[in-house]
């Protein structure tokens, strides 16, 4: 999604679609996602607490990297979580990854929303894109399991697994927090 030149180029910035988005954001997100499932060893050593503040970026070519943030201001895209390497050692390993999940379910968001904002996305896009988002399971959900449950429970079930404890906070969260940015996101 970067690499487009200043100048003329930029006027005509809204040629990308929110299915372009979607995709860099699928990228990323897959990428997160192996960091933290199946290369969780190496993304553990990675994030050592004696290094500096370090973040956890998932890139568009479905890898990942642990490493400084941007050292320009402001930075060309949105920083995720700083310092995730900080709480390693002070946390359950679960509950750390948890964490570090979370966080990046926020940062994803805030890269396919300030794509849309740059390309010009109108209220429909900008609807769209969302909907693509959110058909997918998050980070968290994916870290957790709890992805896994939701596809296994039967049709009439969903009231039962609500009643998990985990699942029941992670909703509670999720409603907090990011539905005044969801209703934001749809009504801006």
């Amino acid at each position: 999604m970067d690499g487009e030149g200043g100048g003329a180029a930029a006027v005509h910035h809204n040629t990308r679609s929110p299915e372009d988005v979607f995709r860099d954001f699928r990228a990323r997100r897959a990428g997160i996602v192996k960091a933290l499932t199946t290369d969780v060893e190496k993304f553990y050593q990675m994030c050592d607490p004696e290094k500096e503040n370090l973040c956890l970026y998932g890139l568009p070519n479905e890898t990942w990297e642990v490493t400084l943030p941007a050292e320009e201001v402001p930075p060309e895209l949105p920083e995720p979580a700083l310092g995730i390497n900080f709480a390693r050692d002070g946390m359950i390993e679960k509950d750390w990854l948890s964490l570090v999940a979370v966080h990046s379910d926020a940062w994803l968001l805030s890269v396919a929303f300030y794509f849309g904002a740059r390309f010009g996305f109108d209220k429909d896009a900008r609807r769209r894109l969302f909907t693509m988002i959110n058909n997918l399971p998050t980070v968290y959900e994916v870290v957790t399991g709890v992805a896994k449950k939701q596809s296994k429970a039967p049709n009439g079930s969903s009231k039962s697994s609500k009643s998990n404890s985990k699942v029941s906070k992670y909703l509670w969260l999720k409603s907090k927090y990011m539905l005044p940015l969801v209703r934001c996101i749809t009504s801006c």
